[in-house]
């Protein structure tokens, strides 16, 4: 993120002679494209780019193709900064690249325009904020994980297998004519998980299990 701040304010402002290209975009069946695509026109872009997206389609599949058409000198235009980025880093990443691109950025509604100081300091306060953001949360994130510790909480994944499952397949140890794989089926768990967990099983009773374990299997128990 700082990295996007240093590329927005570092260089010289591109000289833009290439074309306006418009970007527009809708989430939900009730948003309709006319008014973004008629304020894209007014503004002068001679090719616009819209996605329509839906709960089960969130691909920006036409922002990048935008991406992949502009040139150095182009600019592109959004009728306002919501319709290019899902949040405050997505947008500062965009517009970023592009401006390593050599291509400018417009927002309509937001009169902003990178090419120009004032412009550019607006992002820089962006990806600014943005990287706050992003340290609130991994310091939040870490806190809350420490606090969650010290209560007891049990972190990462819950095991394969319960205490009591643990002890249920001990067990094993003093039936002789149980099987690890017909303690392995009613604790619905893997061969393998007992073994992990019970890896005395292994030692203890390979003279046994090895036959039982060769007769389930031909009689498909």
């Amino acid at each position: 993120m700082r990295q996007a701040a240093d590329d927005l304010l570092g260089a010289e402002p591109p000289v833009l002679t290439g074309a306006l290209v418009g970007y527009a975009r809708v989430s939900t069946r009730d948003q309709r494209l006319d008014r973004q695509t008629r304020a894209l026109e007014a503004a002068g872009c001679i090719r616009i780019f819209a996605d329509k997206l839906s709960g089960k389609n969130t691909d920006r599949e036409e922002l990048t193709k935008a991406m992949d058409y502009l040139r150095s000198g182009d600019t592109l235009v959004v009728p306002s900064l919501d319709r290019l980025a899902r949040s405050l880093a997505d947008l500062v990443t965009i517009v970023a690249e592009l401006r390593r691109r050599g291509v400018g950025f417009r927002s309509l509604k937001e009169a902003l325009d990178t090419t120009t100081p004032g412009g550019r300091l607006v992002f820089h306060v962006f990806a600014a904020l943005a990287e706050f953001i992003r340290e609130l949360i991994v310091e939040g994130t870490h806190e809350g994980l420490a606090a969650a510790k010290a209560r007891g909480v049990r972190l990462g994944r819950p095991p394969a297998m319960t205490p009591e499952q643990v002890r249920h397949a001990r067990a094993l140890l003093t039936q002789p004519d149980a099987t690890v794989s017909s303690s392995a089926r009613l604790l619905n768990v893997s061969r393998s998980t007992i073994y992990k967990y019970v890896p005395e099983l292994a030692t203890a009773r390979p003279a046994v299990e090895q036959p039982a374990a060769r007769a389930e299997m031909e009689t498909g128990g």
